[in-house]
């Protein structure tokens, strides 16, 4: 085994480097502050780039459901910090920097969080469920995204309504994991976020089209077992399309999964690979 970094030592030792890594970024923040995306408008931009809606309550092997009741209302009172904020050519989203650190005082409670690649629980979880939402949109638009982080080396909950490819979530912590995105295109965007009592809801808008449309979608979806272990394996793809002519631009591979799966297996149909073939795969 590996020498424990700093941070792995005990709490105190975890919280000490926390505290150091908000301060950096804090820090960071103040400089670059006036390049963020901060203007409201009440008015929704006349054209929607793409809509989506993410159920709330969801069952995640047996994760207490009241962490997920906890959820909606972490949700409901940070969507109003994002809605109809404009994103303006040559601005950045950043998500911490409009909804800021959630506390107890401000009404958030403990939520489901993921902590050490396992399920914990923390106050204001859930908020990944915006971010992830949030990133979906973006990967429909002309935007450029600028800090994206992931937790999907593990596949920790077997699917429970799964609508979009595995491997297209977000992973955050306040304030230093954030999820950023970058206008780099001359039309203005516009994201509109809301709860309903089953959805969160999210439309993407602009005040022109766009050139382009795109499609995300998954291919070579798999599990394999390799010397034991489990793997989701796949890969998702995010195709280019003019949206004048039809044609198609551009196929990219935006993610390769191989993801350990951490829940029961039974009943999943699993591919046996060849001792010498996983070590391949892996290496």
């Amino acid at each position: 085994m590996g020498r424990k970094l700093f941070c792995e030592i005990s709490p105190l030792t975890y919280a000490i480097s926390e505290r150091k890594c908000i301060m950096l970024r804090a820090a960071r923040n103040f400089l670059t502050a006036r390049h963020f995306a901060k203007q409201k408008s009440e008015k929704a931009l006349p054209v929607v780039i793409y809509k989506h809606n993410s159920l709330i309550r969801r069952r995640l092997g047996n994760v207490n459901m009241q962490l997920q009741e906890n959820k909606a209302v972490n949700l409901s009172l940070a969507a109003p910090k994002i809605s109809g904020v404009l994103i303006r050519p040559g601005e950045t989203f950043s998500f911490w920097y409009l909804v800021g650190r959630l506390t107890e005082e401000k009404g958030y409670r403990e939520g489901l969080t993921i902590a050490a690649n396992h399920p914990s629980s923390g106050i204001g979880g859930g908020m990944c469920q915006m971010t992830n939402l949030i990133h979906w949109m973006i990967l429909h638009s002309e935007m450029e995204i600028t800090e994206h982080h992931h937790h999907d080396r593990f596949d920790l909950f077997p699917d429970y309504h799964r609508t979009i490819p595995f491997g297209t979530g977000t992973s955050i912590m306040y304030n230093y994991l954030d999820y950023r995105f970058r206008n780099c295109t001359d039309r203005t965007y516009q994201l509109i976020i809301y709860t309903t009592d089953e959805y969160l809801c999210g439309e993407l808008r602009a005040d022109a089209r766009q050139q382009y449309k795109f499609h995300i979608y998954a291919e070579n979806v798999y599990f394999s077992r390799e010397n034991g272990t489990v793997y989701r394996n796949g890969e998702v793809y995010r195709d280019k399309i003019d949206c004048r002519t039809g044609d198609h631009v551009e196929k990219k591979l935006i993610r390769h999964n191989h993801a350990k799966v951490c829940y029961e297996t039974d009943g999943l149909e699993i591919v046996e690979m060849p001792a010498d073939a996983a070590v391949s795969e892996s290496s």
